[in-house]
């Protein structure tokens, strides 16, 4: 039988467990019906259950020697590998569901790419760092909360469903591991510009442990009127979403009016 060596160049480690690849093929359930992209299969770990359950899958591996791997032991996914890298996919307009066991080193990336696709991608989940999933599945206003949450919670409802031990992979990881699932909620616009939306929640999180009213000059400058409003008391953390909208807002109106 061929075995491949994970690739530490590419953050590679195998799930050995076919107990928590099968709880993984679980979480799209709801996902009955839909094609579904699995990302970085590797040897197949978590491949073989949703052929199994029957879902109209497609695989996305990098890794050439993985690629032969499943070419010769999934013949079911026969013009269905694209050998290339997922952050430069280009994903076919139709609806559809993406699955993996992320490679940690790029998980924000692989998330990231889900929101610009949020119009196509119904359901993602997988396996990710623990912190990492903490700070996606962070409520609003909680201490987890970051760059991630603000950015992707909008648009999509976030769920932390099971935690990994790190002996269930060859080799184990330094950490351990999380499953989560985003399913893309109801919403359709943000409410206020959504590229000046990303710039202030990234302004505002470059210095989380200060106030708003700190954290925000670079981008409203330190005179600006509106510092006298409440929300600027907050740290970045604390806010909901719906007030960084509103702190979106602000920035918008300040912004036109010094533009004058």
């Amino acid at each position: 039988m061929t075995i491949i060596r994970p690739k530490k160049s590419l953050g590679q480690h195998f799930l050995k467990d076919s107990g928590i690849a099968q709880r993984i093929a679980e979480t799209l359930s709801a996902c009955r019906g839909l094609p579904v992209l699995e990302v970085g299969p590797g040897m197949g770990a978590l491949t073989r259950f949703l052929l199994d359950e029957g879902y109209d899958l497609s695989v996305a591996e990098i890794d050439p020697a993985s690629v032969n791997y499943l070419e010769q032991h999934f013949p079911a996914l026969s013009g269905r590998i694209f050998a290339e890298d997922f952050l430069k996919m280009k994903l076919d307009p139709a609806k559809l569901c993406i699955i993996g066991n992320y490679p940690y080193y790029i998980a924000s990336q692989i998330f990231f790419k889900v929101l610009d696709c949020r119009e196509q991608v119904v359901c993602c989940s997988g396996m990710i760092q623990k912190e990492v999933a903490e700070r996606l599945t962070a409520a609003p206003g909680s201490r987890n909360s970051g760059i991630l949450s603000a950015l992707i919670q909008p648009w999509y409802d976030m769920e932390y469903l099971f935690t990994v031990s790190e002996e269930v992979f060859d080799p184990p990881p330094k950490v351990k591991s999380a499953v989560i699932r985003m399913t893309r909620n109801n919403r359709t616009v943000l409410g206020c510009d959504e590229a000046l939306y990303k710039k202030v929640v990234k302004t505002s999180f470059n210095q989380r442990r200060k106030t708003l009213r700190n954290s925000m000059k670079p981008l409203l400058r330190k005179d600006c009127p509106y510092f006298s409003q409440s929300i600027f008391d907050k740290r970045p953390e604390q806010l909901s979403i719906e007030q960084f909208i509103e702190l979106t807002l602000i920035t918008a109106k300040h912004l036109e009016e010094t533009a004058r």
